[in-house]
C-alpha cells in the first residue's frame, strides 16, 4: 500500500515537472484555454445563464420565497397578467415613460451639434451636461425631490416669482409621470451627448466642404450629410435609451413610491412589489420574462426597420 502511494506521488511530481510555463501561455495549448476562458465562462454561466433559465422555471410555478414546495402552474402566471389591472397600468406607464425619455435623443443631438462648432467654453458645457450621468440615481432622486417639493421646492418658488401657477409635480396624479420623465431626460442626455459628439467628430470634413462649394445651406448639410452618416450612432443611442427606460426603477421607488395611486407604477416597480414585498416570485418572474421579450422584440424591430444599412 505504501509502495503504491509513493509511486503515485512520483507520477504526480513527474507530470508537474513535465508541465512548463509554456502550457499556460501558449494559445494553442488546451490548458491555456481552460485557464484563460474558464473563470470568465464560469461567471457568465452563474451570473447570466443560470438566473435566466431559473427565472423562466419560476415563472411557470407558484414560487413563494417562504414556501417549501412550489406548484407547477404552466402559463397561468402569464394569463394572469392579462386580467391584472395594476400590471396593465404599469405596462402603459412604462411605455409612456420610455417614449418620453426618447426626447433626450434629439435634445442631445442638438446640443452636440452646437458644441461641435467649437464655440467658446465647449469643453465646460460638455462636462457640465455630463455631470448628471455620473451621479447615482439615488442622489439625483433626492435632489429632484427637493426641487419638486410643492411647499418649499425651488421650482414652485421660481414660478411664484414670475407670477406663474405652481403645481404638485410628483404628488399629482397627472403630473407625477411627466415629472419623472423630465428627471430621466436630465439624467441621460449627457451620455447621449458624448456619443453624438464622438460620432460628429468622426465625420469626414470633405463632405461638408463639397456641400459648401455646391451651395448647400446648414439645413441641407444636416439633412443630407450629418443625419445619414450619424445613422449608426443614432441607432445605438436610441437602443440604449429604450433599454434603459424599460428597466428604470430608482426614481419611481425613491421619489414617488409608485404613487400617487398607481400613476408612476412601472413594470420593474410592480415586479419589485409583487416579488419582494408579497413574496410571489413566480408571478414576478413571469413579468420579468415578458419585459425581456418586449425589449428583445423592440430591438429586433428597430434593427430590421432602421439598422439594415447600418455598417459597424
Amino acid at each position: 500500500m505504501l509502495a503504491e502511494l509513493q509511486a503515485n506521488i512520483k507520477t504526480i511530481h513527474a507530470r508537474i515537472d513535465d508541465t512548463s510555463w509554456d502550457a499556460f501561455t501558449n494559445p494553442d495549448s488546451e490548458l491555456a484555454w481552460y485557464v484563460l476562458v474558464g473563470p470568465k465562462l464560469f461567471l457568465f454561466l452563474t451570473i447570466f445563464v443560470f438566473p435566466f433559465f431559473f427565472a423562466i422555471w419560476m415563472s411557470i410555478h407558484e414560487w413563494h420565497m417562504l414556501a417549501a414546495e412550489h406548484q407547477f402552474l404552466g402559463l397561468d402566471n402569464y394569463t394572469r397578467m392579462l386580467v391584472d389591472s395594476r400590471f396593465i397600468d404599469s405596462f402603459v406607464n412604462t411605455v409612456i415613460y420610455t417614449l418620453g425619455l426618447t426626447l433626450s435623443v434629439p435634445i442631445a443631438l442638438f446640443l452636440a451639434i452646437l458644441i461641435n462648432k467649437n464655440i467658446r467654453g465647449s469643453a465646460f458645457y460638455s462636462a457640465a451636461i455630463f455631470v448628471p450621468v455620473v451621479i447615482s440615481w439615488v442622489v439625483v432622486s433626492l435632489i429632484w425631490m427637493w426641487i419638486y417639493n410643492p411647499d418649499i421646492g425651488m421650482l414652485n418658488a421660481l414660478l411664484e416669482a414670475v407670477g406663474l401657477p405652481t403645481s404638485q409635480w410628483t404628488r399629482g396624479v397627472r403630473t407625477a409621470l411627466p415629472s419623472l420623465i423630465i428627471i430621466g431626460i436630465w439624467k441621460t442626455v449627457g451620455f447621449n451627448l458624448v456619443i453624438f459628439l464622438a460620432g460628429l467628430r468622426g465625420l469626414p470634413e470633405s463632405y461638408y466642404e463639397a456641400a459648401t462649394v455646391a451651395g448647400a445651406n446648414s439645413w441641407q448639410k444636416f439633412r443630407y450629410i450629418t443625419m445619414p452618416l450619424l445613422k449608426p450612432t443614432t441607432f445605438f443611442v436610441v437602443l440604449v435609451v429604450l433599454i434603459t427606460a424599460f428597466r428604470e426603477f430608482t426614481p419611481m421607488f425613491v421619489i414617488t413610491d409608485g404613487g400617487p395611486v398607481t400613476a408612476t407604477h412601472t413594470i420593474v416597480y410592480y415586479f419589485y412589489i409583487v416579488g419582494f414585498e408579497r413574496g410571489q416570485m413566480g408571478y414576478a418572474s413571469a413579468m420579468a420574462v415578458v419585459l425581456l421579450i418586449v425589449v428583445f422584440v423592440i430591438s429586433i424591430i428597430q434593427q430590421r426597420t432602421w439598422g439594415q444599412d447600418v455598417d459597424y
